[in-house]
């Protein structure tokens, strides 16, 4: 592994750790009952419309813990296994996967909610740079 992918990698872990912080701050507005003061920015951004909609669990799993167990996975994959062979692939494709994941709860957000939330937003920059990343990694990966 070159020092320019290990650099990537390192940078990939970092997003990742903010992935999660980004994740459990917005887990735990899922939970909450108090109004959340910093994310209602007028009538586009509402942390606690989207966070407490009927679309932040699947078969009742919250979203963001879904984002936060995805993250650590990529941390995982950009930390403790990043000299395996098979590790550029799988960080790609789980990245990838996270940014679908993420694009269409952006797009419920904008389509049938209405209203956006600032930590989703952010957690889809997050994924959006981990994905171009990884990205680069896999293809000189598969180039050397």
């Amino acid at each position: 592994m070159t020092g320019l992918t290990n650099r990537l990698m390192t940078v990939v872990a970092i997003l990742a750790v903010c992935g999660v912080v980004v994740s459990s701050v917005a887990l735990q507005h899922h939970y909450a009952t108090s109004k959340t003061a910093y994310c209602d920015i007028g009538e586009a951004f509402s942390c606690d419309i989207v966070n407490r909609s009927e679309y932040s669990s699947i078969l009742g799993i919250p979203v963001a813990l879904i984002g936060m167990l995805g993250y650590a996975a990529l941390a995982g994959l950009a930390t403790l296994y990043r000299g395996r062979r098979e590790t550029p692939a799988l960080l790609f494709g789980g990245a990838v996967a996270g940014l679908a994941f993420a694009l269409c709860l952006t797009y419920i957000e904008a389509r049938v909610l209405g209203v956006f939330c600032i930590l989703c937003l952010t957690s889809l920059a997050l994924i959006a740079g981990t994905t171009i990343l990884a990205a680069v990694i896999w293809r000189k990966s598969s180039s050397q």
